[in-house]
């Protein structure tokens, strides 16, 4: 696939500071101004995103800012990059503590499962949309990528997406609107 056109993406997860200045409140369960807002719904994080001026990424876009460049399913050692349920705690952990990725982003993988502006195909990889996709125009889901906190080591790489109801909140977040992905170049 390729991505033709620049994007902007969050430097780290939308911080419950962030989130609550814009929205005065933070639906979040674990509480901390550097956390990662989580436990919201898609439409909430569409707002959000809104509100700032941006949107949520597609999925193709999403996963090219999360590879960074690298074909690997993670951009570094597992517990140099993300939290995951080996090193977490059981809860969430301040946005950027650990390494970045090759563009500079922090917590693309672990932390909270970030949600993506498509709908959820099953198929949707293997559809040889070659340039710019994004996702199909309708669907039940919406589409979560990363991993979070909770789950196991294999879940948190770049490759992993699940689907879940667009009303539903969960241990959940999504990009931040800083830091802008210039690209020009393939990934699968």
């Amino acid at each position: 696939m390729r991505i033709s056109k620049g994007f902007w993406m969050g430097q780290t997860e939308v911080t419950q500071t962030a989130y609550n200045k814009v929205q005065g409140r933070s639906p979040s369960y674990f509480k901390g101004g550097e956390l990662p807002v989580e436990s919201m719904s898609w439409d909430e994080l569409k707002a959000y995103c809104e509100a700032i001026g941006g949107r949520l990424p597609t999925e193709a876009e999403w996963e090219y800012a999360a590879r960074a460049g690298s074909k690997d399913s993670r951009y570094g050692a597992i517990e140099d990059i993300t939290w995951y349920e080996g090193n977490s705690s059981k809860q969430t952990s301040p946005a950027g503590e650990k390494k970045p990725n090759g563009l500079d982003l922090f917590d693309m993988l672990g932390n909270v499962w970030e949600w993506v502006g498509d709908w959820y195909d099953e198929n949707y990889y293997s559809q040889n949309i070659s340039q710019n996709p994004q996702g199909p125009p309708t669907g039940g889901f919406r589409v979560l990528r990363g991993g979070s906190w909770v789950d196991v080591a294999r879940y948190a790489r770049a490759s992993n997406r699940i689907r879940f109801g667009r009303a539903a909140g969960s241990t959940m977040s999504g990009p931040g609107a800083s830091r802008k992905i210039s690209l020009d170049s393939f990934f699968s």
